[in-house]
């Protein structure tokens, strides 16, 4: 057994080895140690490196605030994870651990160089460094900055663990299972309402853990502990450990993410690494505890000098002494029971160093009794030590003047600067804090939330104060849900609730320049960083964090904020609460992306959605693409087919005689009312009060900029009631667009809108036989050209089933759509396969949908479209109804650059040479033979092989395009240039002669 870890100490399993490795080093601990104690049982102190200057760091904390400790942590392929807080991470067999932030190894590190360079890196040097030479940028201090930057090795593997999530309705949440959390779940519980007490560490027990002297109503606190969790599952309390809530927002919704497996040595199968808790809750009541605060002197970050409480509880929970000589600084009470406790188990205190003048007559006598020097009006100017703390500098303040230094011997130096209540969830809520002048701390106020705050997290100290402050919580939350409740008394002997002064910066007795006094150990921000901010004009705090990223590291300033704050006001003459706090954000430690995405990942990661004619096309061997959130049949090819042969075969089977497609996946809004006609001619650019019922129209609908955002054929079935269809893209968009202007601006119209895309599947027939094939199915009705003519729509019966009929076409062919409900979309998709075998029916793919429409000349909003272009530049300027008073968009086309002529237009392309097909996003240039960088006036949108031109075709959009028909321009690729002419859109049946068959 290691000399500093204590037989029989702590609540670890001294007959329970466990071995893990550290940078390849095996280390033994006890089963019930975290990585950072058991290191320090085997007298490591030294666990990584600081971010800026690559010091040498050691734990400092013992909980999650943890900012130096940071570790890599691996469990097999797959499962690394950086940043881990080693005083987080439980030990088990075989868990393999390496410091960060270092080459080539932990104790020699080549990036120390940068300590010894630490004048060029003051506050905002990035700032005031790569500003010149300007050509220097791309070449040297952009790749300098990108290899520095980040903490920690990124993940190279397939995270291969596994996440999850869920929801939870409680009627009480209590966040912090210490002496308050545990007394307010018993209190809220004891009225019978569901109270989840949750926890972020493997015990439930907060201070508890560290102070076993404490007896509360006659017991000592861990039997008292066992017997209160016993009581709290016997009353059916939901007890979380391994658990941080790590955000609390709107309506009492608070994250919670439960750690399930990183504890364990062979994870159970189908058990999730990680799982993410969305938790709604009656009554909040916030038991976090405070925070112990850092001392700021010269030297406050070598490995060995660590807080006060952390020694503490490495001792009395962990069964460790953090040395074997310490020294302690403080300007409060509560350092020195961590001496006296740490004295009684074989650590020399070598010294404790109190910046008061006043120390309670019974901590004196305390330090008499065991020998241990006592310096007050005493303060620390300096440490000494490389890899480890070895001395401090002691001096005594006489008249406000630092006089003559002594050094002591220590491995480790003890520092308490007071306490500050953990406020981070609260602050999540747009609470508001008070300044507490005594505590030099602030304080919750107004609550904006269902929420109560007990013990510490209010400034009420020791454990007496906290189990009476719990229980009156937990009655008061009771109550708020309505159940009569009483908070019971209790009494904690031996407590030690403590009081002091609360001190930030200490005076050093080193030269301003060569002092490095931390403030924000993890992003190695000093004091003198925070009062040049201030010196080069950075007033508000929130500039002086940024400049300085003083409390930007990962532990959300919880040891750095309230120092900085106090440095910041006494650089800037004014008091704390004048300067103004920092705003913490969620999530309150960091929480792994795996957790948040939980079951989204994989094939999991986005929705798919599928049309009811997916599975036909599954089973007959289709290659599907995803479009949106949909899965959509890209082409059908047969054995010994490429996509561009079956592409190819299905445009000539649906222009030769009949081609079916599941256009299902189309948007589709139902508008409905007496003012539904009114609401298109506000909403589409086209004319919609003289559209008779039963006929179609296409339809274009533009952003208030004036530009294309989606397009559709819309039907018209009744005086008050339009079939409205969309881009299977912009559905949710236009659905959400029209909602927006019919809440916001046209409140008066008397208009529903409901969402059908899913109601309907769709199916397209399109060629010469496609009335031949429906003909039979439809009952009553003539599909002839005069009776149904192109761009009409009808309802009817088909095949016995409620239909909506379409005579429209995307290809040029005589074409049908056929709507029916979703439920029945399968059965009419296969019965139509049947009977069309006459026909020679082919299915065709969303690939050959987009080579057939493109030899019309027919865009796709996003493909030809870029967000830049108007319906004049597309060519769809027919599609205008300009004599219409207004629709979205009317006026921004009026701007002048939207009518200038050499804007990008929509054109055709066919290369000179017949047969070369254009690589889509190609760029396009008149002269191809001008120096670079060269002019480029448009780039290639769609680009096909074509059989029905013949030859590849291309649409692009080219600078003044539609004025420049038959002039040449040139397409530079790796290799060549190819020369194209512009030509019509239109490849294909220029007259639409075949629509009318």
């Amino acid at each position: 057994m290691s000399k500093f870890r204590v037989a029989g100490r702590g609540r670890v399993r001294h007959d329970a080895p466990v071995s893990f490795t550290f940078d390849g080093r095996t280390i033994e601990g006890r089963q019930g140690d975290t990585v950072a104690s058991a290191l320090l049982a085997n007298g490591t102190h030294l666990m990584g490196r600081s971010f800026k200057y690559h010091r040498p760091r050691g734990p400092v904390a013992a909980g999650s605030e943890e900012p130096n400790a940071l570790i890599g942590t691996r469990r097999g392929k797959g499962q690394y994870e950086p940043n881990t807080r080693a005083t987080m991470q439980e030990i088990w067999p075989g868990l393999t651990t390496t410091s960060q932030n270092k080459y080539p190894h932990l104790k020699f590190d080549l990036g120390a160089v940068n300590d010894r360079a630490y004048m060029l890196f003051s506050a905002g040097f990035y700032y005031k460094t790569f500003m010149w030479p300007a050509s220097f940028w791309d070449k040297v201090y952009e790749p300098f900055i990108r290899a520095a930057a980040g903490l920690g090795v990124s993940p190279t593997e397939e995270d291969v663990d596994t996440y999850a999530s869920r929801y939870l309705h409680t009627d009480v949440l209590v966040v912090g299972a210490g002496p308050a959390g545990l007394e307010a779940a018993r209190a809220a519980a004891s009225t019978g309402l569901r109270v989840t007490l949750v926890d972020e560490h493997a015990e439930m027990g907060g201070a508890l853990l560290s102070e076993p002297h404490v007896q509360i109503d006659r017991l000592p606190a861990w039997d008292w502990l066992a017997e209160q969790i016993a009581e709290l599952q016997d009353m059916g309390v939901k007890l979380m450990t391994r658990t941080t809530a790590i955000g609390y927002y709107h309506q009492n919704m608070v994250g919670l993410c439960q750690k399930l497996t990183d504890h364990l040595e062979t994870q159970p199968h189908d058990t999730p690494r990680e799982r993410l808790w969305r938790v709604r809750a009656g009554q909040v009541i916030l038991a976090q505890g405070a925070l112990e605060k850092p001392l700021v002197f010269d030297g406050n970050d070598r490995p060995g000098v660590m807080l006060a409480g952390a020694a503490q509880t490495y001792l009395n929970r962990f069964g460790v002494r953090v040395g074997d000589e310490i020294a302690v600084v403080t300007s409060h009470d509560s350092a020195y029971h961590a001496a006296f406790d740490l004295a009684d188990c074989g650590s020399r205190i070598a010294v404790i160093v109190d910046t008061r003048a006043l120390v309670d007559d019974a901590l004196v006598a305390e330090c008499a009794r065991r020998g241990i020097p006592l310096k007050r009006s005493h303060t620390v100017t300096g440490t000494a030590g490389r890899l480890r703390v070895k001395s401090v500098t002691v001096n005594a303040v006489e008249g406000g003047h630092v006089g003559k230094g002594r050094a002591y011997k220590c491995d480790a130096l003890l520092m308490c600067g007071g306490w500050t209540p953990s406020l981070h969830l609260f602050s999540h809520t747009k609470g508001s804090l008070k300044w507490d002048a005594d505590a030099q701390t602030f304080l919750p106020d107004r609550m904006t939330e269902a929420c109560q705050i007990a013990g510490a997290g209010r400034g009420l100290w020791g454990i007496s104060a906290a189990l009476q402050d719990g229980a009156t919580m937990g009655a008061e939350a009771a109550r708020a849900l309505g159940r009569d409740a009483a908070a019971r008394a209790l009494h904690a002997a031996h407590d030690r609730p403590g009081t002091g002064a609360s001190h930030t910066e200490l005076p050093t007795d080193q030269p301003a320049s060569r002092a490095k006094a931390f403030v924000d150990f993890q992003n190695d921000v000093t004091a003198k960083d925070l009062r040049l901010a201030v010196k080069e004009g950075m007033r508000s705090i929130e500039h002086v964090k940024r400049y300085t990223t003083n409390g930007m590291a990962t532990d959300q300033g919880k040891m750095s904020n309230i120092n900085g704050l106090n440095i910041a006001a006494d650089a800037l003459g004014k008091p704390a609460p004048q300067v103004g706090l920092t705003t913490f954000r969620p999530p309150y430690t960091p929480t792994s992306f795996g957790a948040f995405a939980g079951y989204h990942r994989g094939d999991h990661f986005e929705l798919t959605r599928r049309t009811p004619i997916d599975g036909w096309a599954e089973d007959n061997g289709a290659v599907f693409e995803p479009v949106s959130l949909w899965r959509r049949a890209r082409y059908f090819p047969r054995p010994g087919e490429d996509m561009d042969a079956a592409v190819s075969r299905e445009c000539r089977a649906t222009r030769a005689s009949l081609g079916i497609f599941d256009a299902s996946t189309l948007g589709k809004i139902e508008v409905v009312g007496p003012d539904a006609a009114a609401f298109m001619n506000r909403m589409y650019t086209n004319p919609w009060d003289k559209l008779a019922p039963g006929r179609a129209r296409y339809g274009l609908l533009l952003g208030d900029d004036g530009y294309i955002r989606d397009d559709g054929v819309i039907g018209r079935l009744a005086d008050d009631r339009f079939h409205v269809t969309t881009t299977t893209g912009g559905a949710a968009r236009v659905l959400n667009m029209m909602e927006d202007y019919l809440q916001t601006e046209w409140s008066d119209l008397k208009v529903w809108l409901t969402s059908t895309t899913e109601n309907w599947a769709v199916i397209a027939l399109n060629g010469p036989n496609a009335r031949k094939l429906i003909a039979p199915f439809v009952d009553g009705l003539d599909l002839g050209d005069d009776a149904l003519p192109h761009m009409s729509v009808t309802e009817c019966t088909f095949m016995g089933h409620p239909c909506r009929l379409f005579r429209i076409s995307f290809t040029g062919e005589l074409g049908f759509e056929i709507n029916v409900p979703a439920r029945h979309g399968r059965a009419v998709w296969d019965k139509l396969i049947e009977a069309a075998a006459e026909y020679d029916i082919t299915p065709y793919g969303t690939e050959t949908m987009h080579v057939l429409r493109a030899e019309k000349g027919f865009i796709i909003v996003g493909q030809d479209t870029d967000g830049t272009v108007t319906p004049d530049d597309a060519g769809l300027g027919w599609a205008l109804g300009r004599k219409k008073a207004d629709f979205v968009g009317k006026r921004a086309l009026m701007r002048p650059d939207l009518v200038l002529a050499n804007r990008k237009q929509l054109v055709g392309l066919l290369t000179d040479d017949g047969e070369t097909k254009l690589e889509e996003g190609a760029q396009i240039v008149l002269d191809p033979d001008q120096p670079k960088p060269m002019v480029i006036v448009g780039h290639v949108t769609s680009s096909y092989n074509s059989d029905a031109a013949g030859r590849p075709i291309a649409l692009a959009l080219i600078e003044g395009g539609q004025g420049k028909m038959g002039e040449t321009v040139h397409i530079p690729m790796p290799d060549r240039t190819i020369a194209a002419k512009i030509t019509s859109p239109q490849f294909y049946d220029p007259n639409n002669d075949r629509l009318k068959l």
